[in-house]
């Protein structure tokens, strides 16, 4: 039991740092056209800001299941490397249904978290990753209801403002890592210069929003992949 409390208390930070992005999300949804139940249910499905993020247009603007899939493959990809990665620091008691049930939530900060005491304690047990799970599931669900139902009552200048700060969060992770790499920087740079091209070209203004993500990933991390790989 005291592996459960361990991961109890390593999940605090998680779930508070993720009811504020998740509260951003709820305004986000209801801002799109989606009910406070329907942002909710999203947030308890799916522990992905981005790709959840990237779903909502595709779903209020009636795009295809083909174009949603790949969006989240492309978007969600990195889940599954670091899913591998943590798989080598699982004792015993991991057994396939506790992976599969815990790989729900292995999200970027769960996996530091676990890879960090996988490395101090040699591995990671099952009752560790469960308590480490619960509370960033509910924080992320709770953040999500709140921003929604907030989302409805906050005058509507204040809504479309909180609403902004979701986009914000993604520019706080990427910049700090595009000022120590240059490729990563040339990488962000293509992908906005193609995401404008898409929005202002007659034409390539007509492609959905979700193939437009996944078009401006793959192309931009495809041509510094073979211009500037990375060295092993």
């Amino acid at each position: 039991m005291n592996d459960m409390k361990k991961g109890l208390r390593d999940g605090i930070p998680i779930c508070l740092g993720y009811f504020s992005v998740a509260f951003a999300f709820g305004i986000f949804c209801v801002n799109s056209g989606l009910t406070p139940l329907q942002a909710t249910l999203i947030s308890l499905t799916n522990v992905t800001s981005a790709g959840q993020l990237a779903a909502v247009p595709i779903m209020t603007h009636a795009g295809s299941l083909i174009e949603l899939a790949l969006a989240q493959l492309v978007i969600n990809m990195r889940y599954a490397l670091m899913s591998i990665s943590i798989s080598q620091k699982l004792d015993s008691t991991m057994t396939t249904p506790h992976r599969l049930i815990i790989s729900f939530v292995n999200t970027d900060e769960v996996f530091a978290v676990a890879s960090g005491r996988g490395s101090e304690e040699g591995s990671v047990g099952r009752r560790y990753m469960y308590g480490l799970i619960i509370t960033p599931v509910i924080g992320w669900t709770m953040g999500t209801l709140v921003g929604a139902v907030a989302g409805n009552i906050l005058p509507a200048a204040m809504s479309d403002a909180l609403g902004i700060a979701i986009y914000g969060m993604f520019i706080a992770i990427i910049i700090p890592v595009a000022k120590k790499n240059l490729v990563v920087m040339k990488v962000i740079l293509t992908a906005v210069l193609l995401s404008c091209l898409f929005a202002f070209v007659p034409g390539l203004n007509k492609v959905s929003s979700g193939f437009v993500i996944i078009i401006c990933a793959v192309v931009s991390a495809s041509i510094f992949a073979a211009i500037a790989p990375v060295e092993n």
